[in-house]
């Protein structure tokens, strides 16, 4: 039984996840994973005329190779979420009023989730690349529910300015596709491409 677990805490140390972010670790995590974290120091700024997509897959790519670069020898997986409405990207708003105006051009309508993720191999070549979309639909809201939510913080580190898992969940009418996508990380897609790797670990 000890060599079962040295062997696991082997695999583990064959990939990172190139995020800061808690959702995905814990989504990993909770599947029974372990590996380590190293956030990238990327700027995620679009580029003029940039396609909300391919911005999303740009920094994927990019947040990846980052800390490949830092990390060699290693198998590294960096991911982006984004909320797109009207063909706009959402990503993680910078104050209160940025939330707000969010949450408002959310309100009553649907919108699209889309995370891309890159697998880099030990070499820092992309081994897996993929961009998952989700669809999500929100009841109108009150202005008052609104300005609750904003007060309460939860907007503020999450793209589209809302989390799904958290209080926002009263928010959403309607989901088609992964909902694990919408909270960061598409795990279904996310274990074949570790398991194509050889990386995943079977959960006890």
């Amino acid at each position: 039984m000890a060599r079962l677990g040295s062997q696991r805490a082997i695999e583990a140390t064959k990939w990172i996840l190139a995020s800061a972010s808690p959702r995905r670790s814990e989504l990993l995590r909770a599947a029974g994973q372990r590996f380590d974290c190293v956030a990238s120091g990327i700027e995620e700024t679009p580029l003029p005329a940039e396609h909300a997509l391919e911005f999303a897959r740009r920094i994927a790519r990019g947040k990846a190779h980052e800390v490949s670069s830092r990390r060699p020898a290693r198998w590294v997986l960096g991911a982006d979420t984004i909320v797109v409405v009207d063909g706009e990207a959402l990503g993680k708003p910078r104050d209160s009023v940025e939330a707000r105006r969010m949450l408002e051009l959310l309100s009553g309508r649907g919108h699209e989730v889309a995370t891309a993720f890159a697998l880099l191999d030990d070499r820092g070549r992309v081994f897996v690349e993929e961009l998952v979309r989700t669809a999500v639909a929100f009841r109108p809201l009150e202005k008052s529910e609104i300005s609750e939510y904003v007060s309460s913080g939860e907007p503020f580190d999450k793209a589209g300015a809302y989390a799904i898992q958290g209080g926002a969940s009263r928010f959403v009418d309607g989901l088609r596709g992964s909902l694990s996508n919408v909270i960061g990380l598409p795990m279904e897609e996310v274990e074949a491409a570790l398991r194509s790797a050889g990386l995943w670990i079977e959960p006890r």
